[in-house]
Order: structure tokens, then sequence, then C-alpha cells
């Protein structure tokens, strides 16, 4: 598997971590407060949503660019053993 690589959907992923963790650190402090466990389930619910979609994007730029040229480069056996790989997060 190549390591190294940074594509342009990297950087919009990565601002979505940051701002799922911000996200994050904002329920602690409701933890911390004491508000309502309701609320602190809603908006745990809306960060997993969030990091969902990154991994999601993630996947997806695997797919459209790494896993293409792959297969273009005639490495079609490295492309599914990638393929196979990842997966497992899905």
């Amino acid at each position: 598997m190549a390591h190294g690589i940074r594509h342009a959907a990297h950087a919009d992923v990565a601002r979505r971590l940051k701002r799922a963790e911000g996200h994050l650190r904002g329920v602690i402090a409701m933890l911390e407060r004491g508000r309502p466990c309701v609320e602190l389930a809603q908006q745990l619910a809306a960060i997993e949503a969030a990091v969902a979609k990154a991994k999601r994007a993630l996947v997806q730029t695997h797919i459209d660019h790494c896993l293409d040229r792959a297969v273009e480069e005639g490495r079609a056996e490295q492309a599914l053993a990638e393929m196979r790989a990842i997966a497992r997060y899905l």
C-alpha cells in the first residue's frame, strides 16, 4: 500500500475532523457542567455522524484516486488488496 500520499480532499477531511474535535470538546464541557443526558447523547450522535462523513470522504478519495491509479498502472492485485483492507473499516 502506498504511504505518504496526500490528496486535495485530505484537507477537507482534516477540516471535518477538527470541527468534530471542537464539537467533542464542547460536549466534554457540557458533561462537566452537568447538562442533561439527552442533550449529551444528541451531541455525541452529531459527532459520530461527522466522523463517519469524514471517513466516507477519505475512503471515497482513496477509491477515486489510489485504486483507480493502481488499476491504470497495471497493479490490479494491489488495488484489490487495498480495497479488501479498507473495506474492514466501512
